[in-house]
């Protein structure tokens, strides 16, 4: 049996999920998870084979939880599930340990396929993401960038701005406080040597980070 934990702050998207996973009768969901911190404390007292966690999580960011797990449970792989189709989150993720990033938006039909790889030790990723991903290496992409010193969530936090989200709109989004936001801003301003948001959004677009 396959035990799985589902970190998401979201009731509904959890449900979905678990009605997903009902239907295989090797897997099991035995713990959920609302925010970040929680994923942590149900791991020390939980027998799990492998987590599926969102990106955007209370407390705690997924990207962060995601570091704590291959730090003090590495024979437990994480399969990232995120509303972020785009590469940049994806690289993020794996480059973090995930051993698989998958959009809630194809959930349905990728989860149990997903799933099933990455127990057996292999990595997932979906056909059109990898396609991406294969390109941005091809042209270099992956390559330093000023947005590399960035933590994980100076980057979301800034890629949101870049995409015309208001402060408020951020820190709903993201759970957070508008002056934890506005902390978060001014540490992006110093980082990128910039002053203003459409800095952030010409600095985006150039890199691809965003859709014009």
């Amino acid at each position: 049996m396959i035990k799985i934990l589902i970190a998401d702050d979201y009731v509904l998207i959890r449900e979905g999920l678990k009605k997903v996973v009902k239907r295989e009768p090797d897997m099991e969901v035995v713990a959920e998870a609302t925010n970040g911190a929680e994923v942590l404390r149900l791991l020390q007292k939980t027998e799990v084979d492998l987590v599926v966690l969102d990106i955007s999580m209370p407390v705690r960011d997924g990207i962060d939880v995601l570091k704590d797990i291959s730090k003090y449970y590495p024979t437990i792989p994480v399969l990232i599930l995120t509303m972020h189709s785009e590469k940049k989150y994806a690289v993020r993720a794996l480059v973090s340990g995930a051993a698989g990033y998958l959009t809630k938006e194809g959930a349905a039909r990728e989860l149990i396929v997903a799933i099933r790889k990455i127990y057996e030790g292999g990595k997932y990723v979906s056909p059109a993401l990898a396609e991406h991903l294969v390109e941005a290496m091809r042209s270099g992409n992956t390559q330093d960038k000023a947005h590399d010193q960035l933590s994980n969530k100076e980057f979301q936090i800034m890629c949101m701005l870049a995409a015309g989200k208001t402060v408020k709109q951020v820190s709903e989004d993201l759970h957070i406080t508008a002056s934890t936001v506005h902390t978060y801003k001014n540490r992006i301003y110093k980082k990128m040597s910039m002053a203003t948001i459409p800095e952030f959004t010409r600095y985006c677009l150039q890199h691809n980070l965003i859709e014009a």
